[in-house]
C-alpha cells in the first residue's frame, strides 16, 4: 500500500518543488583540509551502517504503545482532557502522538537529505564538500530506516508539519551557504538529536531503542559539522551580518517550538485543540537527558534560545 494511503490526514500532492537559485562552487586547491574536519570524515566512512542488517526488522511492536513509551511523554497526560479519554481512546492517542513524531523525522531527513546535497555544492571548501557528502547517505539511510519503521510497523503516517516546512523552505531558498548551515545543521539537527535522545532514554521497545541509538550516532557527527564549518565562517561576519543570522535564529526556534504542538494529531483524533493547549500548559515535560545540552544546544555562537510558553515577539 502507498505512503499516500496511509496518512492520518489527506494530503494534496506528494511532491513539493521549491524553486531555488544559488551558485555551484568548484574548488582547484585540495591540500588546505582542516584537520578537525579531516577527522570527522574518516569517523564518518568508517561508522556507515546498513539499515537492513543492522536493525532486527523481526521484532514485532505493541499496536497500542509502539514504542512503549511511557504515558508521561504524551503532553496532555495527567490533564483533565487525557483523564477523561477511555482506555481504548488512550491507546490511539499513544499510537497517532508516536507516528506524528516519527512522520516529522521522516520528512526531516529528506530535508537534511537535500539541504546536505545543497552544501556539497555551495560550501567553499573541499573538506566541507567530503564531509557533506557523506552525511547525504547519511541521510539517505534515516529516510530509509524510519520510512521502514512507518510503513511496516505503525501503518500510519503523517504529513509534513507546517512549521517545519516553513523551516526547511528558508533553508533551500536562502542562497547564502552558512544560512542552510545554520538551519540544517545547527538548529533542525540539533533538536532532532535532542529529540532522538529523549526516545531512546525513555522507550522500553527494543527495534525503537536500536533504531534511535543508530541515528544519533549520525546525527551528532552532522552537529558537529555546522559548528566546525560556521565557527571558522562567523568571525569573518560584520556585526549586521551575525545581527540577521541572530534574529533568524530566534524566530526559527519559535517556530521549531511551535512544530512540537502537534495541532494536526488533536484535530485528527477529535479532540478540542484549545483544552488541549490549556491541558498542555499544566503538565510537566519529561525530565531531558543530560547530553542533550552536550549535543543539541546551539553552538554557532550566535545565541542561545530557551524554550518556553511565551508568545513569539511581535
Amino acid at each position: 500500500m502507498s505512503t499516500e494511503r496511509r496518512y492520518a490526514i489527506p494530503v494534496e500532492q506528494v511532491e513539493w518543488p521549491i524553486p531555488g537559485a544559488f551558485d555551484t562552487v568548484f574548488r582547484w586547491e585540495y591540500e588546505d583540509a582542516r584537520d578537525a574536519l579531516v577527522r570527522l570524515y574518516e569517523k564518518a566512512k568508517n561508522l556507515q551502517w546498513n539499515t537492513n542488517t543492522r536493525i532486527d526488522w523481526s521484532q514485532d511492536l505493541d499496536p497500542e504503545n509502539p514504542q512503549q513509551l511511557p504515558d508521561e511523554s504524551v503532553s496532555i497526560y495527567g490533564s483533565d482532557v487525557w483523564n477523561r479519554l477511555t482506555a481504548r481512546e488512550k491507546a490511539n492517542v499513544r499510537r497517532h502522538a508516536q507516528a506524528w513524531q516519527l512522520s516529522q523525522f521522516l520528512h526531516g531527513e529528506q530535508g537534511a537529505l537535500i539541504c546536505t546535497a545543497k552544501i556539497v555544492q555551495q560550501v567553499p571548501s573541499v573538506d566541507a564538500k567530503f564531509y557533506a557528502a557523506t552525511q547525504v547517505i547519511d541521510e539517505a539511510r534515516h529516510v530509509e530506516v524510519f520510512s521502514r519503521y512507518l510503513h511496516e510497523k505503525l501503518d500510519l503516517v503523517y504529513p509534513l508539519n507546517n512549521n517545519l516546512q516553513s523551516l526547511l523552505n528558508d533553508a533551500l531558498t536562502d542562497s547564502r551557504w552558512d544560512m542552510t548551515y545554520l538551519a540544517m545543521q545547527v538548529l533542525i539537527e540539533g533538536l532532532a538529536l535532542a529529540a532522538f535522545s529523549l526516545i531512546r532514554h525513555n522507550a522500553t521497545d527494543p527495534l525503537a531503542r536500536s533504531i534511535n541509538a543508530y541515528v544519533m550516532q549520525d546525527e551528532a557527527r552532522h552537529v558537529m559539522f555546522g559548528r566546525l564549518a560556521l565557527r571558522d565562517f562567523y568571525p569573518q561576519l560584520t556585526q549586521s551580518e551575525r545581527d540577521e543570522r541572530e534574529e533568524f535564529c530566534v524566530d526559527a526556534c519559535y517556530r521549531m517550538r511551535d512544530r512540537f504542538l502537534g495541532e494536526e494529531v488533536w484535530e485528527r483524533l477529535g479532540l478540542p485543540v484549545a483544552d488541549v493547549e490549556k491541558a498542555k500548559a499544566t503538565v510537566k515535560p519529561l525530565d531531558l537527558p543530560a547530553e542533550i545540552d552536550k549535543y543539541g544546544a546551539d553552538r554557532s555562537g550566535l545565541t542561545t534560545v530557551v524554550y518556553d510558553r511565551a508568545p513569539r515577539p511581535a
